[in-house]
């Protein structure tokens, strides 16, 4: 089952997130799995990287509450060129990957060795609002993956907290995990003092001895948060993993969401992407291998043309042929 869970710690100005993907990241697998022998066409580190970007996708998408996509990708000189996850403002998601190269079968595999081998790797969160005005470009936000020493760092979990110190000014602690079976993550984060609102009993403005020690709550749950293993994430029923981590604080979980993957391609999209080639192109392709085929790279569905469907392309709707047996 797919859930998102968002709790609150009571007379605290800290909120959290946890997030299962089990079925949904399944089935994107399951298209990455080659037809011959059922093997998986990412390694198994790529897996992992790709699973732990799904689960922080969702976990975005749900804290900065954006009607619209929110990109999230990382890329460099490592074998992996790029890995890629957006997801909908519903918490549908879908992600892939390129790989260029050989990744070596090493449980230790980590982002430096996977993307920023050389240390030019970075990582962008574009929001591309749903309803954009004439002239809006989305906002993106890029964080390289070292630290503020020039260190290369190691975890995924490491970059988005630090792209959210900079781009919301709120400290953030984030666990991720992934295997084959489910995605996972947990998000830690301390609320600004002016929305306390949601806080019992909390004044609108605290004195200096105030903000010391609302830091040092947010820095108890945080460390509580980073004890949890890459297995209890992944593996704890979700009231048993909040209670083992925060038994000492009164935890107020609401009603739990659902992610879910979804892809938005469809033969209308690559109808428009070969209009967009133009007529000569597009024969020219017909000409080489007799149809013109395009496959999803996030899904994993291919849709072909045929000569009778690419006619239809730059014909107008009153004069288009009848429309051929080809299937998606």
């Amino acid at each position: 089952m797919d859930e998102l869970h968002k709790f609150l710690f009571e007379g605290l100005p800290v909120r959290g997130m946890l997030v299962r993907l089990d079925d949904s990241w399944r089935a994107l697998l399951q298209r990455r799995r080659t037809p011959d022998d059922g093997g998986y066409t990412l390694a198994t580190p790529v897996r992992r990287l790709l699973g732990e970007m799904a689960a922080a996708g969702v976990l975005l998408q749900a804290n900065l509450k954006f009607n619209g996509a929110i990109v999230l990708q990382v890329h460099g000189d490592g074998p992996v060129k790029l890995a890629v996850v957006e997801t909908q403002s519903d918490l549908s998601f879908r992600a892939t990957a390129t790989v260029q190269g050989t990744v070596v079968e090493a449980p230790e595999a980590d982002l430096a060795q996977l993307v920023n081998l050389q240390g030019q790797g970075r990582c962008a969160i574009t929001l591309d609002p749903r309803d954009r005005q004439p002239g809006q470009q989305p906002y993106q936000g890029i964080v390289p993956l070292h630290g503020d020493r020039r260190e290369k760092l190691h975890r995924l979990s490491e970059v988005i907290e630090h792209y959210m110190l900079q781009s919301e000014q709120l400290d953030t602690r984030l666990i991720l995990a992934a295997d084959d079976e489910r995605a996972a993550g947990l998000l830690i984060q301390r609320l600004p003092l002016a929305g306390a609102a949601n806080l019992a009993g909390s004044a609108a403005v605290a004195r200096d001895e105030d903000q010391i020690g609302l830091n040092e709550d947010y820095n108890r749950i945080a460390t509580l948060a980073g004890s949890v293993t890459p297995q209890e994430l992944l593996q704890l029923p979700v009231e048993q993993l909040l209670h083992r981590l925060f038994w000492e604080e009164t935890v107020r979980v609401y009603e739990p969401q659902a992610p879910r993957f979804a892809c938005r391609c469809s033969r209308e999209r690559v109808a428009g992407m070969l209009r967009g080639l133009g007529p000569d192109d597009v024969a020219s392709l017909l000409a080489e291998q007799g149809a013109a085929e395009v496959g999803c790279e996030f899904c994993g569905a291919l849709y072909r043309f045929d000569p009778v469907d690419a006619a239809g392309l730059f014909t107008a709707p009153g004069d288009a042929p009848p429309a051929s047996s080809a299937v998606q």
